[in-house]
């Protein structure tokens, strides 16, 4: 599809989901430890970047959308090494607290032209919360995109529901009602036993690249009113984000950049 993405108007998202700070140490191997059989790694520069759902909520709002964003407020860091001469990643450490407070659902508001839940499965979306955002959605008929890594995501009735290939193979439980669309990594992503392929692109990190993707499939949507346009606007923020190091929050300036 040759053209400028464009957006009408400015929609309003309602998004839901798991917060982390990404933190990358750049820097290099030049030596081996004198104690231990192991490389030294001399740190050069830190980035730190919202993660997991906070790299949505970037995203969201490079697309220019109006979101409300409602996130754990306990801290949880990823931490990579990287080698900066060849954006190798040497090593992740992640830091999580040993519990994190269940999501509590009183929104009143029900204006909103979309809800997004990026649920990573660190406990502040339960079963029963899900549950209850599914049902307003419902209720609101308000278009509801949920990215999971439950093995129960029956509690999404309704929903338009992307996992990946890996996910879909521990899925245990699925709604009787949903849109499923699985992504694929280099190959695309499925929806209704039809194969959507991937836009060809050098891939230099794959950290992200679902967050796109799920960003994509609901600017799509909203924009398009189509979900094949939509999957097929998502492959696209899919391509452009494995193409950048780290966490990289998508903004449409790139994908017009990179329509053909």
């Amino acid at each position: 599809m040759s053209m400028d993405i464009q957006q009408l108007k400015q929609f309003k998202i309602l998004l839901i989901g798991d917060i982390c700070s990404d933190i990358y140490h750049y820097g290099q191997c030049d030596r081996m430890s004198p104690e231990a059989p192991v490389p030294i790694f001399r740190k050069e520069k830190t980035k730190i970047v919202p993660g997991m759902a906070g790299n949505v909520k970037e995203i969201l709002k490079n697309f220019n959308l109006d979101v409300s964003f409602c996130h754990n407020s306990e801290k949880i860091k990823k931490i990579r090494l990287v080698d900066s001469q060849f954006n190798h990643h040497l090593l992740r450490i992640d830091e999580e607290p040993k519990k994190i407070n269940p999501f509590i659902f009183e929104i009143k508001q029900e204006n909103f032209d979309a809800i997004v839940v990026s649920d990573y499965e660190k406990g502040f979306i339960t079963l029963e919360v899900a549950k209850q955002i599914s049902i307003f959605a419902k209720k609101n008929n308000i278009p509801m995109f949920v990215d999971s890594k439950k093995e129960d995501i029956s509690c999404y009735e309704g929903c338009f529901i992307k996992i990946n290939a890996k996910e879909e193979n521990k899925v245990k439980k699925i709604p009787q009602t949903c849109e499923l669309i699985v992504t694929k990594g280099k190959n695309g992503a499925s929806w209704n036993g039809t194969l959507y392929p991937a836009i060809e692109t050098e891939v230099f990190d794959v950290c992200g690249a679902g967050d796109a993707f799920l960003c994509g499939l609901v600017y799509g949507y909203l924009v398009y009113k189509n979900l094949e346009q939509a999957i097929w606007f998502a492959n696209r923020c899919g391509s452009i984000a494995v193409s950048h190091i780290g966490t990289y929050a998508l903004t449409l300036e790139d994908i017009n950049d990179n329509i053909c």
